[in-house]
């Protein structure tokens, strides 16, 4: 019998664990299948670009997978019971959606995380987001609509919210756009960090409100803690992310935010069946500290959970890899960038990338994040992979013969 494998979710974390578990471990002896609402892939690290006007590569999971063990399943994810061991999806079919069981061995869950709108009033109602393809898309047909000099607002002056302040307003010099950040302007940054990022913002003539807290958004504008008004014909909302609820419906251990907790190999504390990677689990860093929700984070978990389940089905000694963090790439529109070093744990040290060089770098690296979800298992030795495949094998009839 073939060891099931499902794998929820198909951004960065799911196709690269299920593309790595596909090539450490026999078509023969294992069935991988991929549960993913959209037949491509989507690059969420460029989907400021894509609110902003740009087209993106179409990334086909069809070629991304072909000729592997993974199969793609087109539904969305309704429940997962993880006593049961079933997952429950919805199909569309042509008499309309319809719900399926799938059932696993091992899962892997990977539905990551949407936007957060905070409980703010009126966000829901009124505010644009960038952590999906189609709310980005909305976005990109709400800004064309827009005269010049009609004003944006952008709330958050994280990562998010600086790629996205930056980006329309070098793709829309002729808008009046603002950026609204909780603290100071990139004030986890180095000096050289910060003192660059205010001159790129200075020079694409964004608007900063410091030290603002917004406590309400309305179709005009936004309301701060201190009573000001922010005029807005659009609100973009950056303040952070929230996990898929779906987690919250199970038996699994679970923290406040609705993570999985996890082990060092990236398996559920209370369900040993299932694994959890990227922004829906909570797994510890360097410094004892929790991983923040990024794809810097993501893509190691992947590599991790995926050779951890791979070395288990084989009954061999299972790898580590390593998960720190080495830089914050940070796009400031398609002519500027900024690289802040970080030390393992995430602090920033003096050293950091600025101008055209650290754009050219962030290219590099988002291009090298596509490129490793459909090349997971580069720089894995062959030899290494032939082992697994032949004790996964011979495990697999052991089991099949007793």
């Amino acid at each position: 019998m073939q060891h099931r494998i499902v794998v929820l979710g198909a951004g960065y974390t799911g196709a690269v664990a299920a593309g790595r578990l596909a090539k450490r471990l026999h078509h023969e002896d294992v069935a991988i299948t991929l549960v993913n609402p959209e037949p491509d892939f989507v690059e969420r690290v460029r989907l400021h670009q894509l609110a902003a006007g740009q087209d993106l590569r179409p990334r086909p999971f069809g070629e991304m997978f072909a000729g592997t063990a993974v199969e793609l399943k087109l539904a969305k994810v309704t429940a997962v019971d993880v006593d049961r061991k079933t997952v429950t999806v919805t199909v569309t079919a042509a008499n309309g959606p319809e719900r399926e069981q799938l059932e696993y061995d091992t899962l892997v869950y990977a539905l990551g995380s949407g936007w957060n709108d905070g409980g703010v009033p009126g966000t829901a109602e009124h505010a644009h987001e960038i952590s999906s393809r189609p709310g980005a898309l909305r976005l990109r047909d709400r800004l064309a609509t827009l005269d010049a000099g009609r004003p944006v607002v952008v709330v958050g002056g994280g990562l998010t919210g600086l790629e996205a302040a930056t980006e329309i307003a070098e793709a829309r010099p002729d808008l009046d756009v603002a950026l609204a950040a909780h603290g100071a302007l990139g004030d986890w940054l180095s000096e050289k960090g910060r003192s660059h990022l205010r001159n790129v913002v200075d020079k694409l003539g964004i608007t900063v409100h410091e030290h603002t807290a917004v406590d309400a958004v309305e179709a005009d504008g936004v309301t701060t803690a201190d009573g000001r008004t922010i005029p807005a014909e659009v609100t973009v909302w950056t303040t952070g992310f929230a996990v898929h609820p779906i987690a919250r419906a199970t038996a699994l251990e679970l923290t406040d935010r609705g993570q999985i907790v996890v082990d060092t190999t990236m398996r559920s504390v209370s369900h040993p069946d299932v694994y959890a990677v990227g922004d829906a689990a909570m797994a510890i860093g360097p410094d004892d500290k929790p991983l923040r929700m990024s794809c810097a984070s993501g893509v190691p978990m992947a590599w991790q959970a995926a050779d951890a389940i791979a070395a288990r089905l084989a009954d061999t000694k299972v790898p580590r890899v390593s998960i720190r963090y080495f830089q914050q790439c940070i796009s400031l529109g398609r002519k500027e960038g900024l690289i802040q070093f970080v030390t393992a744990d995430d602090r920033a040290v003096d050293r950091a990338l600025t101008g055209r060089v650290a754009a050219l770098y962030k290219e590099l690296i988002c291009k090298g994040a596509a490129w490793g979800v459909a090349n997971p298992t580069a720089g894995m030795p062959s030899r290494r992979r032939r082992v697994v495949r032949q004790e996964t094998r011979s495990r697999a009839r052991a089991e099949a013969a007793a």
